[in-house]
């Protein structure tokens, strides 16, 4: 068998590099930047005010209280048009400009307004309540580097900039289908003997959206040699990715693995991996194709492993793999030694210490093991057994909301 991460590999070597563009800021959620995106000016591009208040020279309000003449008022938005001397203020509002002369802000809260004066109750030093140009991000700045995948915070950042149309590496575009006979749609209500509803093909479609890409989804193809082709020739011209599921093992009726075959370019490999151990990989009419397994949980591990980073890496980003963290196994776990085995397993913290436990069963259909679980336990070749209250990798692949407002 193949070890995992030779073959991962040879995959990440494998698949080309996606074209890079300038894109509407609005459209770059998931997707990577292919050059560093520098900071043209400062942010906040001036001092400013923290607090609705009034701008004073701290010296003048070091014994209080202390009666300044108020000049104007100036509301966010607008600039002042006069300077801050000995005993006087300014009115001013959150994100004003600071008043050449002034020095700090006094929040409203501490003084007592008079007809054309105000009155501060609380002194202030140099500095409060102001915010300084560049003190969030300063001119010629590396705001966020090539490589990096913007989330929605990331965008408010370069949103903040101007960056109205960084270089990312454009949405990559994924073809779908599941195969095999004995497949019908998900919707379907009352299954035939010998049926079982589609589930690949949506969970496939629903990670690759999560992910960013634009998918195609080609639905379910039959054990038909032509209807096959047919599916993956579209998927080769309209794609930049096929994924199937289904029909790559040693089976006879493997319809997928003949026809592969025929068209060449695509290896199949016994990968030291469970689950997940059958896999096609290669390339038709210059088109990656990642053959999964058609066992529901093989093709999450699958895909894990194999087909997101590989997206990814395709995107541009520079560290493709989920992130693995230490973590306690609170119940032994029975694996097989020649493979590296991932456990579906449920986290629960412990102060600072991940707890993790299986999910459920193990085996690679028991889909309800992988919705119950938040990460995949890596168990290395070489163990048989791994003993409760050993640690071990946790690849986390969910962190969902388990707070509520009385813990």
């Amino acid at each position: 068998m193949r070890p995992l991460i030779e073959a991962q590999q040879q995959v990440l070597d494998t698949v080309p590099a996606l074209p890079a563009q300038p894109t509407p800021l609005a459209d770059c959620l998931g997707l990577v930047l292919a050059e560093d995106v520098i900071a043209p000016h400062n942010i906040p591009p001036f001092d400013n005010s923290a607090m609705d208040g009034y701008a004073v020279r701290a010296v003048d309000v070091q014994s209080t209280p202390a009666t300044l003449v108020v000049l104007e008022d100036v509301p966010a938005g607008s600039v002042p048009t006069r300077s801050v001397g000995a005993g006087q203020a300014i009115k001013i509002m959150t994100g004003a400009p600071l008043p050449a002369g002034a020095d700090s802000v006094i929040r409203v809260e501490d003084t007592e307004p008079g007809a054309d004066t105000v009155t501060v109750v609380t002194g202030a030093t140099v500095g409060t309540s102001v915010r300084r140009a560049g003190g969030d991000i300063a001119a010629g700045s590396t705001v966020a580097g090539a490589g990096t995948r913007l989330g929605a915070n990331h965008l408010g950042v370069l949103a903040s900039i101007g960056a109205a149309t960084p270089v990312v590496c454009r949405r990559p575009i994924v073809a779908v289908l599941s195969t095999g006979d004995e497949l019908v749609p998900y919707e379907t209500p009352n299954l035939r003997p010998g049926q079982i509803r589609g589930t690949n093909g949506l969970v496939l479609v629903n990670v690759l959206t999560e992910l960013g890409a634009t998918v195609i989804d080609l639905g379910i193809v039959g054990d038909n040699a032509d209807d096959l082709r047919s599916a993956l020739g579209r998927g080769a011209a309209e794609a930049d990715v096929i994924v199937s599921s289904g029909g790559v093992s040693m089976g006879e009726y493997d319809l997928v693995k003949a026809v592969l075959t025929e068209l060449g370019g695509v290896d199949f490999w016994q990968v030291a991996m469970q689950p997940g151990k059958p896999f096609a990989f290669g390339i038709i009419e210059g088109t990656p194709l990642f053959g999964l397994p058609g066992n529901p949980v093989s093709v999450f591990v699958a895909f894990e492993q194999f087909v997101r980073p590989a997206v990814l890496h395709m995107m541009g980003a520079r560290r493709p793999f989920r992130p693995r963290i230490t973590g306690v196994l609170d119940e032994a776990v029975d694996t097989s030694p020649e493979k590296t085995v991932f456990v579906r397993v449920a986290v629960t913290w412990v102060g600072d210490t991940a707890h993790a436990r299986p999910s459920g069963g193990q085996d690679s259909n028991v889909l309800s093991a992988l919705a119950s679980a938040d990460a995949l336990a890596v168990i290395p070749v070489g163990i048989d057994t791994v003993p409760a209250g050993s640690k071990v990798s946790l690849e986390m692949f969910r962190y969902p909301e388990n707070r509520g407002l009385s813990d």
